[in-house]
């Protein structure tokens, strides 16, 4: 297959909603660090949980043009104090079907008003969606 595949809308949407499905079916959960984001999904968590946000189920609406958003309430209280650098996204089982950058500008994976977390403190994702490009 090409490097750089271009796929149609159908199958995007597909696709995107093929990976929120394993999040939909039973609650999955969104944990945030302040470890360093590691290679893939396959390697260890990293270090210094800050916050787990049990999903709510369904987590993502339906896909539209390879992309869906969160559905519901993601929220959670942080369990420890730090700067959140990065995200995991897990299945019930808990097993990483996702991963990405946490930042407070864009360019980043999941962006915050500010990444400094505070022990006690409510965490709420109020914005996130997933992307299966297309062309």
């Amino acid at each position: 297959m090409a490097n750089s595949p271009a796929i149609d809308a159908a199958s995007a949407t597909a696709m995107v909603n093929a990976y929120v499905d394993q999040l939909d079916a039973s609650a999955g959960s969104l944990k945030v660090f302040s470890g360093s984001l590691p290679a893939n999904c396959a390697a260890a968590d990293p270090s210094g949980t800050l916050v787990t946000i049990t999903l709510p189920t369904p987590a993502f609406g339906a896909g539209s043009s390879g992309v869906a958003a969160k559905s519901g309430t993601w929220s959670g209280t942080a369990a420890a104090a730090g700067t959140a650098l990065c995200f995991r996204i897990y299945t019930s089982t808990p097993t990483c079907i996702g991963q990405g950058t946490c930042g407070n500008t864009s360019g980043y994976d999941l962006n915050f008003d500010s990444t400094t977390i505070a022990s006690g403190a409510t965490v709420t994702i109020s914005t996130f969606t997933t992307t299966q490009p297309l062309a």
